[in-house]
């Protein structure tokens, strides 16, 4: 949450991203340090352009009106924790399309709201619960620096990765056995009482 960043190679150059969840004021000093650590890799390249726009992170409240649709990053399909929306984008495209398309009959009618809808559907079904335990997740553990490190402690538990592997891959929260997410739940609560333990001494030591 507090900097990521990605390369996209392309025909000539690269793209390269960065972002921040939890400190927006001091991402130019993040890419500063990150230029520095990397700048026997980076000398002599050439900066072509610079852009900057906020990531939505969330479903748009309106995706569809008229004979309108919004896809990707438009319709907010960028998930939390993760910032993950490349997949999402391509496809919602693709479900868009073949919304138009049956909706359309090949060609043969225009299309209306109603058919695009269908489109709105079929991704929430499918995605919706990934973006709300997504959701869940951020604001349980990226909410302070003691909850953060809660979430590192669990992330050495192997349930948690094969899980975390799993919903990655497949883009769908997988279901899990009722003992180990039980055993999980009762992990969490213990690692989140440790990590605020652990807040207050640093606190102490600190004043």
């Amino acid at each position: 949450p507090d900097f990521y960043g990605w390369v996209f190679p392309k025909c000539d150059h690269v793209a390269v991203g960065t972002g921040t969840v939890t400190h927006k004021g001091e991402i130019k000093r993040f890419q500063a340090a990150t230029r520095l650590r990397a700048r026997d890799k980076i000398e002599g390249g050439k900066i072509i352009r610079v852009e900057a726009h906020p990531i939505p992170e969330h479903p748009r409240p309106r995706r569809v009106l008229g004979r309108v649709a919004l896809v990707g990053d438009a319709a907010g399909y960028v998930t939390k924790c993760s910032g993950e929306g490349i997949y999402f984008a391509a496809k919602s495209g693709r479900m868009c399309a073949e919304a138009i398309v049956e909706g359309s009959e090949n060609g043969n009618r225009m299309i209306d709201e109603s058919d695009l809808r269908k489109y709105l559907k079929k991704f929430d079904r499918m995605y919706w619960p990934t973006y709300k335990v997504l959701d869940v997740l951020q604001k349980v553990f990226y909410r302070s620096n003691s909850a953060r490190e809660a979430f590192v402690e669990m992330c050495a538990d192997e349930y948690v990765q094969k899980m975390t592997f799993d919903s990655y891959l497949y883009k769908r929260v997988v279901p899990g056995n009722p003992l180990e997410d039980l055993k999980l739940a009762v992990n969490t609560i213990g690692s989140l009482v440790r990590a605020n333990a652990l807040r207050r001494e640093m606190n102490k030591i600190t004043l």
